[in-house]
């Protein structure tokens, strides 16, 4: 992470390996709309128009920048994205009350989680999660702490050198983790705790576990970089109803569904613009869906939309 940005968010503080592998194929989609050229040079103006540090609120990344310690912004991270579901409002007032009763330290929080420390969060939810789904979530980060060190050494022992993309590493950590929370309690996870550890080789598109990698891989003025170990040419596109409604809109797949396969064929058709960081315009992307409330349909503030030109191409627009 840059001087600049670690320095801006500590000063935000206080107020801001046995696992099958995942195989998917992607139909051929219909040839996207315009030029490669012209695609890219779009997808520049978004990235330099929406992706800025300034710009993050509401996002829940704004959460990893309440802390200044690589393992406090990693575990913060993590919390925020595996709640990062439902109405923007709600997940940020979820996701701040948990970090207050978590205290200064989050990753300290977890390495002394308790029985007393549960008792903190009792009557938290957020939507169909509820307190025993977190605690039994940071049962899990504790045994990561405890054996690896952070999130990012014990994710790094799910990658294998020659995979093209995360997905089967993703599944392994995901699946390994629910392994681990069967071996300790004796018990299955609960569907709360399953929702929150999505699993790749289920065919879901796992935005939310993505969309955290996104936050610890990529480094710039928005993504914290604090992650050294994951190639970010493999880290796979989050995608949501949002996303997905834009993708289809530039042309970048056919599909029905959203789906663990709809996330492969976008990051393919992104991975020919950036191939070396095929989510690199996510985030900027997502602001005119979730900050800009696009639905698809024209309205008069389409006029001042980069993508315009695109959507004049859509028979339904």
């Amino acid at each position: 992470m840059s001087t600049l940005k670690h320095s801006t968010a500590c000063s935000l503080k206080g107020s801001l390996r046995s696992r099958a592998l995942v195989r998917v194929s992607s139909p051929k989609s219909e040839p996207r709309a315009g030029s490669k050229d012209e695609l890219h040079e779009v997808m520049e103006l978004l990235y330099s128009k929406y992706n800025r540090f300034e710009l993050i609120k509401p996002d829940p990344l704004q959460f990893v920048y309440r802390y200044c310690e690589p393992r406090d912004m990693e575990i913060a991270g993590f919390l925020a994205a595996v709640l990062a579901y439902g109405k923007v409002r709600q997940i940020e007032k979820s996701v701040g009350i948990l970090l207050s009763r978590m205290g200064s330290s989050p990753s300290k929080y977890v390495l002394n989680f308790n029985d007393s420390a549960r008792v903190k969060l009792s009557g938290f939810k957020h939507r169909f999660n509820t307190a025993d789904d977190i605690c039994d979530l940071l049962i899990l980060l504790r045994e990561i702490l405890q054996q690896y060190g952070s999130i990012e050494a014990c994710f790094a022992k799910s990658i294998e050198p020659d995979e093209t993309n995360i997905i089967n590493a993703l599944s392994r950590f995901a699946g390994g983790l629910l392994t681990w929370h069967k071996n300790i309690t004796g018990t299955v996870a609960s569907k709360g705790l399953r929702y929150l550890l999505s699993d790749p080789a289920n065919g879901s598109p796992c935005k939310r576990l993505n969309l955290f990698l996104r936050w610890m891989v990529r480094d710039d003025d928005v993504d914290s970089g604090i992650w050294k170990s994951v190639d970010k040419a493999k880290l796979i596109i989050p995608v949501d109803t949002h996303m997905a409604r834009l993708c289809r809109i530039l042309g970048m797949y056919e599909r029905k569904t959203i789906s663990l396969a709809t996330a492969v064929e976008i990051t393919e058709a992104f991975a020919e613009l950036e191939p070396d960081d095929p989510v690199k315009y996510d985030f900027a992307l997502s602001r005119i869906g979730i900050v800009e409330d696009c639905n698809g349909r024209y309205r008069p503030q389409c006029e001042d939309c980069e993508l315009l030109e695109f959507c004049k191409r859509r028979e339904s627009f």
